[in-house]
C-alpha cells in the first residue's frame, strides 16, 4: 500500500465509512508505516472541523444529480483484478450471489460518495474542504514541519539546475524532502531517500518524480545532525539496505 491509499483509508475512517477488511488495511498500514500518522491525525481533525461547522443549507440545484451522475459511470471494480475463471460446467443462469460476490468500490468512488454525503449533508460550505481529506501524508509533514516553531530548511541546487529543499523539525521529528526539475530515470531506476547518521547510511524510502517535481516524506525519525541524501538505485530500492551509487543530493541539517 503507498500513502496516497492509505490517505483515502484514512479519510474514510475520519468519516466513520470503513468497512470491516478496510478497517484491518488501514490498521495494518499505520502498523507498518507509523509515519503515516501524521495524515490519519489531519483527517481527524478536518472531519471534527466539517461537523463543528456543519450547518443546515441547500446545495445549489444540479449538484446531487451531477455527483450522482459521476458515480454511476465510475467503475465499481478495482481494474487490476480479473474476473474469476468459471470451472463449472455450463448451465442456466442463475442470479448472482451477492454473498460470494461483495460488492467492490474502487477508491475514486468512495471519494465521490463521500463527496455527496458530505455536500448534501453538511451544506455546500463542506466541499471545500473535501480535498484535505486525501492529501498525501507527505503533504501534511510538510504542514505541519512549517506550522512548527522550530522549523528549519536548506536548499541546495545541482549541476543540472535542479533544487532540492530539505525541511525538517526537531519537535515533529521528521523531515520533507521538496524537489524541482530533477531529471526523469528509466523504469529501472528509482530514487532513494537516506538519513546519513555519522558513518551510517539508513534508508528512508523511494520517491518518484512528476516533471522533476517531487514532495517526499523520509521514512523513520530524523536525528539532530543527520545529512539527508538521495541517491539513484535500481527499481525497488538498493538490495543491500546501502547506497549503490554517489549521493545526487546530500543537505546537512546541523
Amino acid at each position: 500500500m503507498n500513502e496516497n491509499e492509505f490517505a483515502e483509508l484514512a479519510a474514510g475512517r475520519a468519516l466513520h465509512a470503513l468497512s470491516d477488511a478496510d478497517e484491518r488495511r488501514y490498521a495494518d498500514a499505520l502498523a507498518a508505516h507509523p509515519e503515516w500518522a501524521a495524515i490519519a491525525e489531519h483527517d481527524a481533525e478536518t472531519a471534527a472541523l466539517l461537523a463543528d461547522a456543519a450547518q443546515a443549507s441547500v446545495p445549489p440545484a444540479g449538484i446531487r444529480d451531477a455527483l450522482l451522475a459521476k458515480i454511476a459511470v465510475t467503475p465499481q471494480t478495482d481494474a487490476a483484478e480479473p474476473a474469476p475463471a468459471r470451472t463449472s460446467a455450463p448451465g442456466p443462469a442463475s442470479a448472482p450471489d451477492s454473498a460470494e460476490r461483495p460488492r467492490r468500490w474502487s477508491r475514486r468512488l468512495f471519494t465521490l460518495a463521500a463527496s455527496v454525503v458530505l455536500i448534501l449533508g453538511l451544506g455546500i460550505g463542506a466541499a471545500v474542504l473535501i480535498p484535505q481529506l486525501v492529501q498525501p501524508a507527505s503533504v501534511v509533514a510538510l504542514e505541519k514541519i512549517e506550522a512548527a516553531s522550530d522549523a528549519q530548511q536548506a536548499t541546495v541546487e545541482l549541476e543540472s539546475g535542479a533544487e532540492a529543499t530539505a525541511h525538517w523539525s526537531a519537535s515533529v521529528g521528521s523531515a520533507v524532502l521538496v524537489t524541482a526539475g530533477l531529471d526523469a530515470l528509466d523504469e529501472d531506476q528509482t530514487y532513494q531517500l537516506w538519513f546519513v547518521r555519522g558513518e551510517e547510511a539508513l534508508p528512508a524510502g523511494l520517491f518518484e518524480t512528476e516533471a522533476g517535481a517531487a514532495t517526499a516524506l523520509l521514512d523513520g525519525a530524523m536525528h539532530e545532525g543527520d545529512v539527508i541524501a538521495v541517491t539513484v538505485e535500481q527499481a525497488g530500492g538498493s538490495p543491500t539496505g546501502l547506497p549503490t551509487t554517489d549521493p545526487i543530493i546530500a543537505i546537512p541539517t546541523a
